[in-house]
């Protein structure tokens, strides 16, 4: 009674029902050594002699008791990795790990995004109109191109085992494999209509696509020019296409996406959606079975496409 009237008087009610913060365990790590082990841990191993690329927690740990001493730092002799642990994540490393990113290297990146998004627009509001019997005579076709090369066509060893109930829930298949080569998809998606213009080649070098500049070309109306949005990939500006474009004068525009911005390319979602689905686990007798069933595929797409719509805003834009 007597303790709880002593802090409530200085303290106040609440302060007297409970306990009084206390100064606790003294700590054992002073600031300039938890700095100097944030510091290692954002140096690459292989900077301090190690033949790791990454640092794992028992390679960095022992790094640290080792140099510690002649760093000024003899409290981390026996830092354990537990506490090395708490250290990191209370400075947000995780040296353990690699993150992506895409570098950008084209100068004129954010000019070249606004245009690219400023035809996605435009696509949009001619989508809109064309619904109208007005709008059916207009006289331009969008197309988002690109290639997913190296597409692989994998065999199986053993037959696959399906599902049995009671016995095993998945297929069950062998993890030996036969490689039978690769090919390479150069497709093309309709921003109006959300059909999709493919052909599957050995290769995705200049004469692959001067062959789909003809097969658009075959499909689409002759009075209508086609606008591609494509990436900066060799054979797109290369002789054999230059030469194609002036047997076709006033026929094609080109709209080069900047160089690393493949993620502007409406066709991208395409091929991520068809690498998750139908590439998935995908098993081959033949290279000839993987190329019909890639055409088949887009059969069953084009027989009720959708049209896809960019989310990306324009004004959401940073313009530097």
């Amino acid at each position: 009674m007597v303790l709880c009237i002593r802090k409530c008087l200085p303290f106040g009610l609440d302060a007297a029902l409970g306990e009084l913060p206390r100064t606790g365990k003294r700590r054992q790590l002073p600031d300039d050594a938890i700095a100097w082990v944030l510091n290692c841990a954002c140096q690459k191993p292989e900077d301090l002699g190690y033949s790791y690329e990454l640092w794992t927690y028992k390679l960095l740990t022992a790094h640290l008791r080792r140099y510690c001493v002649a760093a000024g730092h003899p409290a981390l002799q026996k830092l354990s990795r537990s506490k090395l642990h708490k250290i990191l994540r209370q400075g947000e490393l995780r040296p353990h790990r690699i993150r992506c990113y895409v570098e950008r290297r084209d100068p004129a990146f954010e000019a070249k995004m606004a245009i690219v998004l400023h035809v996605y627009k435009e696509v949009e509001i001619v989508n809109e109109y064309r619904r109208s019997e007005a709008g059916q005579s207009l006289g331009m076709v969008t197309i988002s191109y690109d290639e997913k090369p190296g597409i692989q066509a994998l065999a199986v060893t053993t037959p696959d085992r399906p599902p049995m109930a009671g016995q095993y829930p998945s297929h069950l298949r062998d993890y030996e494999y036969k490689r039978l080569g690769t090919v390479s998809l150069l497709a093309g998606l309709d921003l109006h209509s959300g059909r999709i213009i493919e052909i599957v080649s050995d290769t995705h070098k200049s004469a692959g696509f001067v062959a789909f500049l003809k097969k658009v070309d075959a499909a689409c109306p002759e009075q209508r020019k086609i606008r591609l949005v494509l990436d900066n990939h060799s054979a797109h500006t290369s002789k054999e296409t230059r030469s194609c474009l002036e047997s076709m004068p006033q026929r094609f525009v080109f709209v080069f996406t900047p160089v690393h911005g493949s993620w502007l390319n409406i066709i991208e979602n395409q091929f991520s959606k068809m690498a998750r689905t139908m590439l998935r686990g995908i098993r081959v007798a033949s290279k000839q079975e993987l190329i019909d069933r890639i055409h088949q595929y887009f059969e069953e797409i084009n027989a009720a496409p959708v049209v896809f719509r960019w989310a990306y805003k324009m004004d959401e834009m940073i313009i530097v």
